[in-house]
């Protein structure tokens, strides 16, 4: 599933590609998770003023409204001058006047949503809930320690919940759990914040890392001049099971939790 970094690379190649470029026309193809809520010809002759992102969705600030743009599981987004006809896995075309926005979705979870605005219960029912911006200032020891305060729940599974924080996807949760030396089945509310301190600095780096070289390409995502994402061959111990540890040699073991592939150190994380 594309999470924050791949999610965040698809927004700056948007955000290059047409910014301030004016809606011609819209197609739509096979009906995406959720409906457009707007009649598409609506869209034609706004303008796109900003290109924004919170948590997994792209939102695309129009002259009148917001389309919430969201990857799915298996989505990507191109943009290009010309597209061509249309694939059987396309289902969203934006045509402007400085090129074409095109949704891919193989799988179909993704989905274009229009709002009138940002207040509005559509965008309050898509957002509402989300936690912090792990790469924004309000993502701190202190803010972490307390919002883990009572949560029983794995460590891990309670930063992928988004809840407390937002687009933290597997691989970077994996990956930012070893080098902060933190097991991936000990309780949330059982860590203690100097440990905590070395997770939120991992949790960016690992994010800021894996946005310079595109995000992951595990399966589907392609970013929008249609090149794939290189992070999961920097990772450590994301799909390395039975590899031994880069630091003490001991061969990394998986699990599954949530119906998701863990992968840790049993000896550098405890």
């Amino acid at each position: 599933m594309p999470e924050l970094p791949e999610v965040e690379v698809t927004r700056m190649g948007v955000e290059q590609a047409l910014l301030g470029a004016t809606i011609e026309a819209v197609r739509m193809g096979k009906p995406l998770r959720w409906p457009l809520q707007v009649a598409p010809q609506r869209l034609v002759g706004q303008r796109i003023q900003s290109v924004q992102r919170r948590g997994k969705y792209m939102l695309l600030q129009l002259s009148q409204g917001v389309l919430l743009v969201h990857l799915g599981m298996s989505g990507s987004v191109r943009c290009a001058t010309e597209v061509g006809e249309a694939g059987v896995h396309d289902h969203f075309d934006l045509f402007t006047t400085r090129g074409v926005l095109r949704l891919t979705d193989p799988r179909r979870f993704g989905a274009v949503v229009y709002a009138p605005h940002m207040d509005h219960p559509r965008v309050q029912q898509l957002l509402g809930h989300l936690g912090v911006e792990p790469l924004g200032d309000a993502f701190d020891a202190a803010y972490l320690h307390a919002a883990l305060r009572g949560r029983s729940g794995s460590i891990k599974q309670v930063l992928l919940a988004g809840q407390v924080v937002v687009g933290v996807g597997n691989i970077y949760v994996s990956e930012s759990l070893f080098r902060a030396g933190i097991h991936p089945l000990r309780q949330a509310r059982r860590v203690a914040r100097p440990r905590l301190e070395r997770l939120v600095q991992a949790i960016r780096e690992v994010l800021q890392r894996a946005i310079v070289l595109g995000g992951s390409s595990l399966r589907d995502f392609k970013g929008t001049q249609g090149g794939y994402g290189d992070f999961q061959h920097e990772a450590l111990v994301y799909g390395r099971a039975g590899l031994p540890c880069v630091h003490c040699a001991t061969p990394i073991r998986r699990v599954v939790q949530g119906q998701r592939s863990t992968f840790y150190c049993v000896r550098c994380q405890t």
